[in-house]
């Protein structure tokens, strides 16, 4: 999304600072303090490379975390779970963390510290239904910041399980509005881990970071744009330049856990601000791009293209929805289901720079997904960004079109989606 360099250094400031604003007034969190020392217990302990621990979106060979929403999943027995974190983990960053279905609990982690996520008082530890073994599973809120795994504890005498991954995927890229800058809680408020985590039984990564262009130069201070950056592991923040320096790691296609079945892209609000200098030409150029080389890593893919929203403004009476490269994009999607592409499709490598043809034809795999009235101007906030109900109504139209257009069942029945989103009235006599 489009934002000012101003509104950019504040939101890292409230990152720091570990605060939630809620209408503009701190939200109270008092998460725990679960930072422990590890020679008070006696543990069983995983290296970070164990094949039972399953990593979820982008890590880096040494463990590190990148993107939206990167998190881990595993099973374990008995009734206790500790993770040591690295010293390239970003100190105070905010991760949510549970068992099974519960609802989400939060706590900061510190750089080379042991936290104990699960005791004997965890609620629902010490129950077998639906999940046997458990499975602990752990997310990183925070876009910019990141974790480094070093080791997995259990009990003396118990033993981590290797959970198997769920048999659907679906991958997001896109910029502040997929990673979920300005919600509660950022990449497990966007409308993207809504929509991951809301279809249930699925496997969702967010490889989204605020400020990026899909056409590849500096934007906002993202020094690459997608059609260059979605082949590395890393994104484009100043972690990874300082951890990979001019040499970041290309991300690993064959290795990753599961293909995404559907790759959503919402890119272009950044492209579109006149302040990044960008012309429709080399948007079109870039972004078909991008496409061309997730039909060379996911050949069976298909691929939503979001239109644009790029906020409200006052027009009489009432108020209208900002379009930004409408047309472009319906021109993107009509060329990939032409005659033209998929009967000698061409694929694109960010990582080489290079286009090469495919050996067969392909059949239609692009759709166009319409935002057009699924957003009030009240629901973006005043950064430009979705607020939390936003992020929800974003995420609930784009399920039902999953559902409807490629017969994805929801099958998401109970486990919480969004956390403190649970508001009522019971107030009778007003």
């Amino acid at each position: 999304m489009f934002f000012s360099k101003l509104s950019y250094t504040l939101g890292l400031c409230c990152l720091a600072a570990g605060t939630i604003l809620q209408n503009g007034q701190v939200r109270t969190t008092n998460y725990p303090d679960i930072k422990i020392d590890v020679a008070s217990y006696r543990f069983r302990t995983y290296d970070a490379n164990a094949t039972e621990i399953s990593y979820k979106g982008r890590w880096d060979s040494k463990k590190v975390s990148w993107w939206s929403a990167p998190g881990l999943v595993f099973g374990f027995t008995g009734d206790t779970v500790a993770i040591t974190f690295g010293d390239l983990t970003t100190d105070t960053t905010l991760v949510g963390y549970r068992i099974g279905g519960m609802d989400w609990s939060f706590t900061n982690v510190s750089a080379g510290a042991t936290h104990l996520f699960v005791s004997s008082a965890t609620p629902g530890v010490h129950e077998t239904w639906p999940f046997n073994p458990l499975p602990f599973e752990l997310r990183v809120t925070n876009w910019a910041y990141g974790v480094q795994i070093a080791q997995v504890h259990v009990a003396e005498g118990e033993s981590l399980v290797r959970i198997p991954p769920h048999q659907r995927t679906i991958e997001f890229i896109g910029d502040s509005l997929s990673a979920g800058m300005y919600t509660s809680f950022e990449g497990l408020s966007s409308f993207a881990y809504g929509v991951g985590a809301g279809l249930g039984d699925t496997e969702y990564y967010v490889t989204a970071y605020p400020g990026i262009c899909v056409s590849d130069q500096n934007c906002w201070g993202n020094p690459r744009g997608q059609a260059h950056q979605w082949f590395y592991t890393s994104d484009t923040s100043w972690r990874a330049s300082t951890i990979w320096g001019d040499a970041p790691e290309p991300w690993d296609f064959e290795r990753q856990e599961t293909t995404p079945d559907i790759v959503v892209i919402n890119l272009g609000t950044n492209d579109n601000n006149s302040a990044n200098n960008v012309s429709t030409a080399t948007y079109v150029d870039a972004y078909t791009k991008l496409i061309q080389g997730i039909h060379g890593k996911y050949p069976k893919a298909q691929v939503i293209v979001m239109q644009l929203w790029m906020g409200f403004y006052a027009s009489g009476n009432s108020y209208a929805q900002n379009q930004g490269y409408e047309q472009e994009l319906k021109d993107i999607v009509a060329y990939f289901n032409s005659d033209e592409y998929l009967s000698a499709p061409l694929v694109w490598d960010g990582a080489t720079n290079t286009t090469t043809k495919l050996d067969a034809p392909s059949e239609p795999f692009v759709s166009y997904f319409s935002t057009r009235g699924i957003m009030q101007h009240n629901d973006i906030g005043p950064a430009w960004h979705p607020t939390d109900v936003g992020a929800i109504k974003v995420a609930s139209h784009l399920s039902q079109f999953i559902k409807l257009t490629f017969g994805w069942e929801l099958v998401a029945t109970g486990p919480e989606i969004f956390h403190e989103t649970l508001y009522w009235n019971d107030e009778q006599n007003y």
